[in-house]
């Protein structure tokens, strides 16, 4: 078991800090490192993803993504590179499921899922999906939020819902004034 561990350790702080997760367009040497934190962390070699567990707290710049649980998907490791070489495999894409909590600057996201997809760079959050610019709040079925944009986009759920379950059919914006 130790042995094991140690084999995959360098793997996983490869992963862990050389992959572009939710910055900008950076060069490799500009991007911060990701730290994330949880109580738990499972690696899953044959599915090429890691997931963390329990009060999971990931940042990497200005962005940080808290939840219950977040699965981490990477590209597949090139077999035709020798072992020698040092090459980091990239994330493609991660989930959140139970409490999520997504931050940039000013804007707060909350949720129940999160999907992020790296390659068109988007958060998107289902399940009594939030998202608050300063004191000014929005609520929807779906929001979508684009990283580099710094834009978000709210779908409307079902028509003919409580209005209490935030699938009333319509987007609910409240802006405060001053």
């Amino acid at each position: 078991m130790k042995r094991r561990l140690l084999d995959f350790l360098p793997f996983l702080v490869a992963i862990v800090l050389s992959v572009p997760l939710l910055t900008g367009s950076y060069s490799m040497a500009n991007e911060p490192p990701i730290q994330i934190e949880a109580n738990h962390m499972l690696s899953m070699e044959n599915s090429d993803s890691v997931q963390f567990s329990g009060d999971v707290d990931a940042r990497q710049g200005e962005v940080r993504i808290r939840c219950d649980e977040m699965t981490v998907y990477y590209t597949k490791a090139d077999k035709k590179i020798r072992k020698t070489e040092k090459k980091s495999q990239q994330v493609e894409k991660l989930y959140c499921d139970g409490n999520v909590e997504v931050t940039k600057k000013d804007w707060l996201g909350t949720s129940q899922k999160l999907v992020y997809l790296k390659k068109i760079r988007q958060v998107i959050l289902t399940g009594h999906a939030k998202a608050w610019q300063g004191q000014n709040m929005v609520s929807g079925a779906k929001i979508i939020y684009y990283l580099d944009e710094g834009r978000s986009e709210v779908i409307s759920g079902p028509a003919g819902k409580a209005k209490t379950d935030n699938k009333s059919g319509r987007v609910h914006m409240t802006i405060l004034q001053k």
